[in-house]
C-alpha cells in the first residue's frame, strides 16, 4: 500500500468530567493521553497531538482542535469513523459510548499547526437557576437565586474590545509575555439554561471562569454592571469575582483564517 505523511487536523468533542484535563500527564487520565494511546495502537506508530487549548479537569469541549502528522493510508474522509470505532472499542460494555468523539478530520498543508495557527476561540459557560439536578451536576453551574440576565448582559458588554485582562487571570499563574487580549463578542443568553457566549483572540488561565463568577455576582445584585469597567482598569485579581466551577465550561469553537 502506498502511503505518504499527512498533516491531519481533528475537531474533537469530549466529556471533561471523566478526565483530568486535556494535557497529557504521566499518572492521570487526560483527553490528550487517551487519544494518543488510542491512535498509536490503531495506527501502530507513536502519535503526538498538538492541541489548541489546554482545558482544565472537568471542562468540556464541542470543538477542541488538535493536529498530528503521520504516514497513514486511511482516507481522510473515513478517519473520523475509524478513530471513533477505536475509541468506542476501549470502553467496557457492548453499548458503551466513548467520552471522546472525533467530530471531523481534515488534511491541512504541511506547515499548519493547530495551536500556533489559531486566531481565536469561543467558549460557552452554562448556568442553571435553582436546586442542583443530579443528572446535570457535572455539566452546569447551579445558582440557587434568580439572576438578572439583563444586568449580566450589560456587564458583559464592557468586556468587548482590547484590554489588559490581568484582573481575570488566576492568582499564581505562570508569568506571561502580556495579559492583553481582544474579546470579539460577549453576551449572556437566557433559555433552558443561562449561557455566557464569549469569543476572543486568546484567554488567560481561568479567565472565562472568573468572568463568569463576576457576572453571576452582577446577576445576584452584589455588583453593578459598570463595575466591570473599574475591575478591568484595576488589573487586580482581588477586585474581580469568584472563579466559577469548571464543569459549566465548554470550549465551543477554535478559529483559523
Amino acid at each position: 500500500m502506498i502511503t505518504m505523511e499527512k498533516n491531519i487536523l481533528l475537531t474533537i468533542a469530549y466529556d471533561g468530567s471523566v478526565f483530568h484535563g486535556w494535557q497529557r500527564q504521566p499518572a492521570a487520565r487526560t483527553v490528550q493521553g487517551h487519544l494518543e494511546q488510542t491512535l498509536s495502537r490503531l495506527l501502530k506508530r507513536d502519535i503526538i497531538l498538538n492541541g489548541t487549548s489546554r482545558t482544565d479537569a472537568g471542562v468540556h469541549a464541542y470543538g477542541q482542535r488538535a493536529s498530528f502528522k503521520a504516514d497513514i493510508g486511511i482516507p481522510v474522509e473515513k478517519m473520523a469513523m475509524v478513530f471513533n470505532n477505536a475509541l468506542c472499542g476501549r470502553e467496557d460494555g457492548a453499548f458503551a459510548g466513548a467520552p471522546v468523539r472525533i467530530v471531523k478530520a481534515e488534511e491541512m498543508p504541511p506547515e499548519f499547526h493547530a495551536r500556533f495557527d489559531c486566531k481565536g476561540k469561543k467558549y460557552i459557560y452554562k448556568i442553571c437557576r435553582g436546586q442542583q439536578d443530579v443528572f446535570l451536576r457535572n455539566y452546569r453551574y447551579f445558582v440557587k437565586d434568580e439572576l438578572d440576565v439583563a444586568a449580566m448582559n450589560e456587564a458583559a458588554s464592557y468586556l468587548i474590545g482590547t484590554h489588559d485582562f490581568k484582573c481575570f487571570e488566576a492568582s499564581g499563574s505562570n508569568p506571561r509575555e502580556t495579559t492583553v487580549r481582544t474579546i470579539f463578542d460577549a453576551k449572556v443568553i437566557d433559555g433552558d439554561s443561562i449561557e455566557l457566549h464569549i469569543s476572543g483572540d486568546g484567554f488567560l488561565y481561568n479567565m472565562v471562569r472568573i468572568i463568569t463568577g463576576t457576572l453571576v455576582e452582577v446577576g445576584l445584585g452584589k455588583r453593578k454592571p459598570g463595575d466591570i469597567k473599574t475591575i478591568i482598569e484595576s488589573k487586580d485579581r482581588t477586585k474581580a469575582g469568584h472563579t466559577a466551577p469548571p464543569y459549566g465550561l465548554y470550549l465551543a469553537e477554535v478559529y483559523y483564517e
